[in-house]
């Protein structure tokens, strides 16, 4: 029966052969760690925001349901009663929407801060990766050039 040869070694050696500058890919990881990170806290801060803003509303309006269970000396004064718990109501709600929307408007001003930011240190890393790649091809063809031109 045939065996399925072992390229394991192979491979190793082949890799080893073509050096491989992984400081490159590691600083990119970090990047994208930094960023996930403070993408992270955006949204993290923008939870505990709306958490905020939702158990204030509630607690209003339960405190407003409240007013609603006392007794009334007349039928009339119950319409009017419910008449001010909804007009409340829709007050307060009014406002609790502005919050969440201001919280929505920062988390997207953060994020969009946040993006370019990223871009900007991106770019910059590609550059600085362009550049040294450059130098490092740019010597090993003048080293080459010079091995060249001494055997001849």
């Amino acid at each position: 029966m045939a065996k399925t040869p072992d390229f394991t070694k192979t491979l190793q050696d082949m890799m080893a052969n073509f050096p491989i500058d992984t400081s490159s890919f590691q600083e990119a990881v970090k990047s994208q760690t930094a960023l996930t990170e403070r993408l992270a806290k955006v949204a993290l801060t923008a939870a505990e925001r709306s958490t905020e803003i939702s158990a204030q509303w509630a607690k209003d309006s339960i405190s407003r349901l409240g007013e609603l269970a006392v007794v009334k000396e007349e039928p009339a004064d119950y319409a009017k009663a419910m008449t001010d718990y909804a007009s409340a109501s829709a007050e307060v709600a009014a406002e609790h929407m502005a919050a969440f929307a201001e919280v929505a408007k920062k988390v997207q001003m953060d994020t969009v801060d946040l993006m370019l930011t990223a871009g900007k240190d991106m770019s910059a890393d590609v550059q600085k990766a362009a550049e040294k790649a450059t130098r490092e091809t740019q010597a090993a063809v003048k080293k080459a050039t010079a091995a060249t031109t001494a055997a001849k």
